[in-house]
């Protein structure tokens, strides 16, 4: 599952990712409201994550130009506007469900299945390429024409999803660090190489023919050997 996070928070931003991240849902986090907008309407996701109380944009706004671009993505609102006033505007603004802070992470996490559950399509529970699949489920990479499997970490299943979701495109290494680590991390950059190689690794084990091929001073792509 990938979820987009629009959090001027950036300590409960990061919090949340980490948390999603246990869960095996990639999150992108952005911190404004015309960010928040502009990924939204230019990315994929099976669920938004959206403060009301943002710069550039209020959640509210944010919603409603969402919904107007016909955009049906479930919305759950997380914010501290509490009041029956607030949420009854969300509810009408084209929002899913609306939970107020402070919450707890299980709540948080239940409300989040439930309206990928109820929402326009199904929420991703695999990827597939080639001869390989990577399975939400259990977090597994697996090859589906001899069945050899083997589990993923957090962070090698965050970047094998990427890869599945633009097979066949170079993916930069800045695109890479921002999505898997984020735009305030403070990981050593070359995390990035150490994790592709754990993942050629682990393609290499369960026998694919399915590489991640650098091109120098670029980034990397997901292709399939013929």
């Amino acid at each position: 599952m990938r979820v987009l996070l629009v959090e001027d928070d950036r300590k409960l931003s990061a919090a949340v990712c980490r948390l999603l991240e246990k869960e095996r849902i990639q999150a992108d986090p952005v911190y404004d409201g015309n960010d928040g907008l502009d990924w939204a309407l230019g990315s994929e996701y099976d669920a938004i994550i959206l403060d009301v109380m943002l710069p550039g944009k209020d959640g509210f706004t944010v919603l409603r130009e969402i919904r107007k671009e016909k955009v049906a993505t479930p919305v759950l609102m997380l914010t501290a506007r509490s009041a029956l006033e607030d949420r009854l505007t969300g509810l009408d603004s084209g929002a899913d469900y609306y939970l107020p802070k402070p919450f707890e992470s299980a709540e948080l996490i239940s409300c989040l299945r439930a309206i990928t559950r109820r929402g326009s399509r199904a929420p991703m529970m695999s990827l597939g390429f080639g001869d390989i699949s990577l399975e939400q489920k259990d977090g597994k990479l697996r090859n589906t024409e001899n069945g050899q499997d083997i589990k993923l970490g957090a962070k090698e299943y965050q970047l094998m999803e990427i890869f599945l979701r633009n097979p066949n495109q170079i993916l930069t290494r800045e695109t890479l660090q921002e999505k898997v680590w984020g735009l305030d991390s403070d990981a050593e950059y070359n995390n990035l190489e150490v994790y592709v190689s754990f993942l050629r690794k682990k393609l290499g084990f369960i026998g694919s023919r399915v590489k991640i091929r650098a091109t120098r001073g670029v980034g990397y792509a997901l292709e399939e050997e013929t």
